[in-house]
């Protein structure tokens, strides 16, 4: 049985550092809604994200955040949607639960990052917010530290 809290890389600095940029780091971020987090794990300029609207067929998948700062926008209202709403379990251990990324492949300064949740979080009147995608991110090595220069997310998982 893994353990969803610890690093899948401890003796490989490279996918040890993006693990830890694009797991804890950004959970944390997430559930307290804190863009200034993770705005550092990010290569603004050339920055491109897609969503896959959890579609199959990639003529659905949208250029929905050709910049940053549209990606942010939309990171921070999902984050104060999040927040706003009740849960029965712990959010943070549901989604670390919930997450898997322990696909990453470097080539040189780039790496492809395959990130996975399947799950969900229980709420109080029994239902279950349903956590049921992935996301692939373009990482680079930049200026000394992995960071996120796209992805493409929102996609089904499993795919098909």
């Amino acid at each position: 049985m893994r353990d969803p809290f610890k690093n899948p890389f401890p003796s490989d600095s490279a996918r040890y550092a993006i693990w830890e940029m694009l797991v804890p780091r950004d959970i944390d971020a997430f559930l307290a809604a804190d863009w200034s987090m993770v705005e550092h794990d990010f290569v603004e300029e050339g920055f491109i994200g897609i969503d896959g609207q959890k579609e199959v067929n990639p003529d659905k998948w949208r250029l929905a955040f050709p910049t940053l700062s549209a990606y942010r926008q939309e990171w921070l209202r999902q984050a104060e949607d999040f927040a706003k709403q009740s849960f029965a379990e712990d959010t943070r251990t549901a989604i670390f639960t919930t997450t898997t990324l322990e696909d990453i492949e470097i080539e040189g300064d780039m790496a492809l990052v395959r990130k996975k949740f399947d799950g969900g979080i229980s709420k109080p009147d029994g239902t279950r917010d349903v956590m049921q995608w992935q996301t692939l991110y373009y990482c680079r090595l930049h200026q000394g530290r992995w960071k996120i220069s796209g992805f493409t997310g929102y996609l089904p998982n499993p795919m098909g």
